[in-house]
Parts: structure tokens; C-alpha cells; sequence
């Protein structure tokens, strides 16, 4: 049976949790008319909108909550210090994994001249509409235009065609972390469609198309691994269509995630076999080992911080964000849970030793000790900003050598011994993280649905659902079901063709032209 002080702190503990949200701003008149401390309580926290309800509302209010600012310029977005340090572990893992591979960082200047921009004609087309151009020095007009970077083939490959002489100075691997415009285009959203944005981009050269094959899927896997290992986020590997490649370029591989909220793909990351095409255009030729000209082949490969956006969309619930533990900048929070007459100094100092001893083993935690703060007032912020695990120490957990911690992904709570604290937390954030994905894995496939005919088609894109359909892989036919399909809510394209392949009877027809399909596509609308 529990004694009176556990009865008291449990007590405390159901009080805690049920006056979460809500914010008192004054003090509040105590007994005998005194003005008692200021503790911010409940309310005003929480989402105002459910994800199920208006995803588009909820999304943004997420975002708000500390990830990024609005700014004065439309389609611009301040990255405030909670999710750049999400871009910067990603950054940390993708800058190791591609060092591996001899790939060198650089930067190149953000300005381009109009000739070297236009020397491509179908890579500027792809990308005309979204190019932002400097026309004035103070208030006199420039007298001639100059582009801000929406991708840096053509910034680059004047310099490759120079450094490149032989097939010694061959391959040429470089890498730039930086910062790209693109303005043209409606609705911007915060992390997926942004005027500016921060990215990597990778731009490789070879004396053979096999050496750029294989780079274009080393890359690839690295893409795949950002997204399922450290964001938990599905994704399916494939290529794109005609239509959709990279303008200029010979074909484009991607990654490409799902949300069931709204039933739309999205486009997480690029690795492009660019060909000899830019090499044409740029004389980018070498001399080989038989003394003969040749050119070289190219790749291009990019991710964007678009990943955190993907990331808020797929784990986010009606309390906030969601945080995977390996890109959570804490992933622990200890929070005390004192009450009158408790010893709140010894509390106060056992979170702190907790947080020590979390700190050094190399998980990152943090206590909140703020004293203007309720206990459900902390719980509630630390939910919505997504932190993993919450660890609560009240009198009991003093007085019992444990504490007791609280997942932030299925809520499931559970008192541990402070002697094995570091151990049990390890493992917690593995579960954590594992859970994450398995769920998100889950959902996308619970919204997978193979078609055959056109009628099964149209259906199953107004239940928002993941298409795999038969396809006989011809552009024209591409173009006619973007048209067919066009409506308020855009319009439906292939999003890519899966590596990974399933059966095609023979005699299975495309669904779109009823010619014999050639393959299995992934389509739906996208962001």
C-alpha cells in the first residue's frame, strides 16, 4: 500500500497532468488577499488545430513553435536554433560518409552571368521561371543582369573545364554547403517550398559512365540512410521519368517519401547522371591514356533542408512535434516535480546529477529548473518541441533512488533505478527511434494501393492513397494523365519507378494508354 507521501506526490503528479497547457500571466491573489509567485500554468500552448483536421494549419503552427520565424519577404524563412541543429547532424553524418569517398568541399561564388547561365538551353528552360536576377548597384541599373544561383552546374563547369587537362586530374569530386534561390512558384511552405534554402550539392566528374553509375547510387543509399536512419522516415529508391529528370541531364535517381495526411509524395533527395551533355557545352575534355580527347562524364546530387520539413510532416501529432533521438539536439529533458514542503534543493540537484551523468556517457539532455514554470506547463512546451524522453524526479523517486521517464512517441511511462540510468536511456532512445520508423512504415504502406485500370486509378487518388500502377513508360502518355487529372488540388505525375521492381505478368497493360506496360510506377500528386 502506498504511504502518505507517495499518495501525496501521486496526488501532485495527476494535478501536474491535468493542468497542462494553460498560461496565467499575472500573479494570482493567494489567501488573505497576498499576490502568490508567478507560475505559469495551463493553456495557450497547445495546438490550436488537429492534424487530422487542417493539416496545412497544423503544420505551420509546428513549425512556429521554435523551428522558424516568418519573415518580411515571402518564401523566406528564419531557421531558428532547434532545427538548424537537426541540418547540422545530418550535415555531420553526409560530410563523413562522402569524405570516404574522396570528395572534396569547395564553395563557389552565388552570382552567375547571364552567358554562362543560358549556355544549357534545356537545363536554363527547366529553370527560367525560378532564377532571381540583380539589376541595380544602389540606384544605378546595372548594364548587364546577374543571376543568383538555383543550382551551380553552370557556376561550376567553366572551372572543371580548366582544372581538367588529363586523365590524372580525373575523377573530380567536389562538394559545396550552401544556400540557393528560387523564386518563382505559389504556396511556399516552411522547409519544402522556400524562395531561399541551405543545402549540399555535389558535382562529380570520371573518364567512364560506369564510374558515375556506380556514384549515383552510393550517393543514393546515403540519401536513403539520412531519411530512414536518422530522420525515421520511409522512403522508396527508384528512378525518375523523362519528364521528371533533371533538366540537361541523362537520367535522375531519388528518394521519394509519402504523406498519408495528405496524400502526396514527396521528392526528399536527387543523385543525377548528368552525362556528357554539360561536358559538350562546357568543353570539359581530358586527354587519356592512349593520348586521344575524350570527355567526361558527370554527376550532380543534392539534399535540402526540404529532409526537415518531411520529417515534421510524418512523425508530428495534435501535441507538436516528434523528434527521432539521433537528430534531436536534446533528447532528454529531466523536469522536477517538487511540492510544498518537498525537498525541492535535493530534487533540483538530483535532475542536475541526472543530466551529468546523461551528458557524459554522450547522450544530450538538459534539466528544467525554471521556477516560474508548473511541472504540466514544461511538459507540455518540452512535447510540442518533440524532445524524445522526459525524465520527471519528484520526492518518491528521491526517496526510492529512481526516476521515471516518459516517451515522447507513444507516451508509455515507466520508473527506472537511478544505477542503471545511463544504460536504460540508451536503450529507451534506440526503442524510440526504431518505433518511429516501424509506425511511419506502417502508415505508408497502409496507403499503398496497386492499380490496373484507369477508373482504379482516379479512385484511388481521390482516397489519397500511393499509387503503383503498370506503365508503358511514354512521356506523351505522362503529360495526359497530368491533364486528366489537373484539378484544384494538382495535378497527378509519376513520382518514380522502383528499384526494387515487382512481378509484371506478361500481357499487363499500362493503365493510362492500354499498351503493354514496360514497368511498375509510383504515382500520386506531390509537393
Amino acid at each position: 500500500m502506498a504511504g502518505p507521501s507517495e499518495q501525496k506526490e501521486k496526488a501532485v503528479k495527476e494535478k501536474v497532468v491535468k493542468e497542462k497547457v494553460v498560461k496565467e500571466k499575472g500573479a494570482t491573489a493567494g489567501p488573505g488577499g497576498k499576490k502568490k509567485k508567478d507560475v505559469k500554468k495551463e493553456t495557450g500552448l497547445g495546438l490550436s488545430v488537429k492534424k487530422d483536421e487542417n493539416f496545412g494549419e497544423w503544420y505551420s503552427e509546428v513549425c512556429k513553435h521554435e523551428m522558424i520565424e516568418y519573415y518580411d519577404i515571402s518564401g523566406c524563412y528564419i531557421l531558428r536554433p532547434w532545427s538548424m541543429a537537426i541540418w547540422e547532424i545530418m550535415q555531420t553524418f553526409f560530410d563523413a560518409e562522402i569524405k570516404k569517398m574522396k570528395v572534396k568541399n569547395c564553395y563557389f561564388p552565388l552570382f552567375v552571368s547571364p552567358g554562362v547561365l543560358e549556355k544549357e538551353k534545356d537545363h536554363i528552360e527547366g529553370f527560367a521561371p525560378e532564377v532571381a536576377w540583380v539589376t541595380k548597384s544602389g540606384k544605378s541599373d546595372l548594364e548587364v543582369p546577374i543571376a543568383i544561383r538555383p543550382t551551380s552546374e553552370t557556376v561550376m563547369y567553366p572551372y572543371y573545364s580548366k582544372w581538367i587537362r588529363g586523365h590524372r586530374d580525373l575523377p573530380l569530386k567536389l562538394n559545396q554547403w550552401c544556400n540557393v534561390v528560387r523564386w518563382e512558384f505559389s504556396n511556399p511552405t516552411p522547409f519544402i517550398r522556400s524562395r531561399e534554402f541551405l543545402w549540399q550539392e555535389g558535382h562529380t566528374a570520371f573518364a567512364t559512365k560506369e564510374e558515375a553509375d556506380e556514384e549515383v547510387l552510393q550517393i543514393l543509399e546515403l540519401y536513403r540512410r539520412i531519411y530512414e536512419e536518422y530522420l525515421a522516415v520511409p522512403v522508396v529508391k527508384g528512378m525518375k521519368s523523362e519528364n521528371e529528370k533533371f533538366a540537361g541531364g541523362l537520367y535522375t535517381t531519388s528518394v521519394e517519401a509519402f504523406i498519408p495526411n495528405t496524400g502526396r509524395g514527396v521528392q526528399g533527395a536527387t543523385s543525377h547522371c548528368l552525362g556528357q551533355n554539360f561536358a559538350k557545352m562546357f568543353e570539359i575534355n581530358y586527354e587519356n591514356e592512349k593520348g586521344e580527347t575524350a570527355m567526361v562524364w558527370q554527376n550532380s546530387w543534392a539534399y535540402s533542408t526540404r529532409t526537415i520539413g518531411v520529417m515534421i510532416m510524418t512523425h508530428g501529432d495534435d501535441k507538436g512535434l516528434i523528434l527521432p533521438p539521433k537528430v534531436a539536439s536534446v533528447q532528454v529533458v529531466v523536469i522536477p516535480v517538487p511540492y510544498k514542503d518537498a525537498n525541492t534543493q535535493g530534487i533540483f540537484d538530483a535532475c542536475t546529477a541526472t543530466v551529468s551523468a546523461l551528458s557524459e556517457a554522450g547522450i544530450r539532455a538538459e534539466e528544467d529548473l525554471r521556477d516560474n514554470y508548473s511541472p504540466g506547463w514544461k511538459y507540455s512546451n518540452w512535447e510540442m518541441k518533440g524532445v524524445p524522453l522526459r525524465i520527471e524526479i519528484g520526492p518518491r523517486d528521491l526517496e526510492n533512488d529512481q526516476v521515471r521517464t516518459v516517451r515522447r512517441d507513444n507516451g508509455v511511462k515507466a520508473d527506472i533505478p537511478r544505477g542503471s540510468l545511463v544504460k536504460h536511456v540508451k536503450e529507451l532512445l534506440e526503442k524510440i527511434q526504431q518505433n518511429m520508423y516501424e509506425v511511419a512504415k506502417q502508415k505508408r504502406e497502409a496507403c499503398v494501393q496497386e492499380i490496373k485500370t484507369w477508373d482504379e486509378f482516379i479512385k484511388a487518388l481521390n482516397e489519397k492513397k500511393l499509387i503503383l500502377a503498370p506503365w508503358c513508360d511514354e512521356e506523351e502518355v505522362e503529360r495526359e494523365v497530368k491533364t486528366r487529372t489537373k484539378g484544384e488540388t494538382g495535378a497527378a505525375k509519376t513520382l518514380c519507378s522502383p528499384f526494387d521492381q515487382p512481378e509484371l505478368p506478361e500481357g499487363t497493360l499500362c493503365f493510362a494508354s492500354g499498351k503493354p506496360a514496360k514497368k511498375w510506377t509510383y504515382w500520386g500528386r506531390s509537393y
